[in-house]
């Protein structure tokens, strides 16, 4: 099969010069125990895709990446009797194991052993179904149990979830990712109420979402961050009340329109100088939600005594805190009622042939969701 796999991260830009994707033939291996072959039909770009190109999130390379998908079952292992052939699955980047401590407390978006799977680079059981094609047979790593950006993956069942098929795989792939991450901190992390002032700082993919799941839970103000004035606009178009561009006058600017600051401030540009202004537009007494992913080594600062003498909280978001089986279905029930239209924000679609170039576009913060469609 044909994939996009990335030889080594932190390649410079431009990528549509430096083309650290390799457009390659690669065999896959026949699903294992517990385990499903997938056509890919539309798989989206996402900023933690760049994280990994460009080395901020340090992962096992040559891989194939890519990690918000939705496709069809073409094969199960005879364990897997709950799917079947043509059966239409959105991809979830962590499996969920169902028997550490976390799965069984009700988070799966935190499975220890698919945690650790993910960082190998290995499906849940511990082994690789990708090789590159020819003689050398070299052995590629996975991306976080997904390798989307392919025209087959082979994933763990608990990586998948089942959906009905009035979704085109396009509109599907959002709700692997974008959706659950965005909406999920909205509704599940901060259990956001009707009347609330909300804020959200980086208006990507899972910004937006959050916005979108702002609205929908009845906020009575929400404010939109960012540096890109064509996304403040899209923001405004789908929902803000207030719009902000970020910048040395950003905190007093969102305090003014706030009479002091939000109750629910979400940071989801992946970047410490946005969690610190999520932090300082947090009024006293709310709750600062971050779901980006910021590099390893990037620390937070704060005054400690805030956190007592304003009962302030400060909450990390991993996936929405969501249970995919659960939530998935849920929104796009949600997006079919045309209360989470979520199709907004798709931007463009592309072959795997473009994604160089189309990583180039998201590093510059141009587009919302780029999607490969097969």
């Amino acid at each position: 099969m044909k994939a996009a796999v990335l030889e080594r991260a932190g390649a410079p830009r431009p990528y549509a010069q430096s083309r650290p994707l390799n457009i390659a033939q690669v065999d896959l291996a026949p699903p294992g125990p517990g385990e499903v072959l997938v056509q890919i039909k539309a798989a989206g770009l996402c900023h933690s895709d760049l994280s990994v190109m460009n080395g901020e999130r340090p992962r096992a390379t040559p891989l194939v990446l890519g990690h918000e998908a939705a496709g069809h079952v073409v094969e199960c292992a005879p364990d897997v009797t709950d799917l079947r052939p043509g059966d239409h699955v959105v991809m979830v980047f962590v499996p969920s194991c169902g028997h550490c401590l976390s799965c069984m407390e009700g988070r799966p978006a935190l499975c220890e052993p698919g945690a650790a799977a993910n960082v190998a680079g290995t499906l849940l059981c511990g082994e690789r179904r990708l090789k590159r094609h020819g003689l050398s047979g070299e052995v590629l790593n996975h991306h976080i149990g997904v390798s989307a950006f392919a025209e087959y993956a082979v994933c763990s069942r608990r990586s998948l979830v089942k959906i009905d098929d009035s979704l085109s795989s396009a509109e599907a792939a959002l709700f692997g990712c974008a959706v659950l991450t965005g909406v999920g901190a909205v509704i599940n992390t901060a259990k956001v109420p009707a009347g609330s002032t909300v804020a959200v700082v980086g208006l990507g993919g899972v910004g937006l979402n959050s916005l979108l799941a702002a609205r929908l839970c009845g906020a009575r103000q929400i404010v939109a961050v960012d540096l890109n004035p064509n996304k403040l606009t899209l923001a405004r178009e789908l929902g803000a009340t207030d719009v902000v561009p970020a910048g040395p006058d950003a905190v007093q600017a969102v305090r003014d329109l706030t009479h002091g600051g939000v109750e629910f401030a979400f940071e989801m540009a992946g970047s410490v100088r946005a969690l610190e202004l999520a932090w300082r537009i947090t009024r006293r007494g709310g709750t600062t939600i971050t779901a980006g992913l910021p590099p390893p080594d990037h620390t937070l600062a704060l005054p400690a005594v805030q956190l007592v003498g304003e009962e302030r909280t400060l909450k990390g978001s991993y996936i929405g805190s969501a249970v995919p089986a659960r939530d998935i279905p849920r929104y796009i029930s949600l997006y079919q009622q045309g209360r989470l239209p979520v199709d907004k924000l798709m931007s463009d679609r592309l072959s795997l042939a473009d994604l160089n170039a189309a990583f180039d576009r998201l590093a510059e913060g141009n587009v919302v969701r780029q999607m490969v469609v097969f």
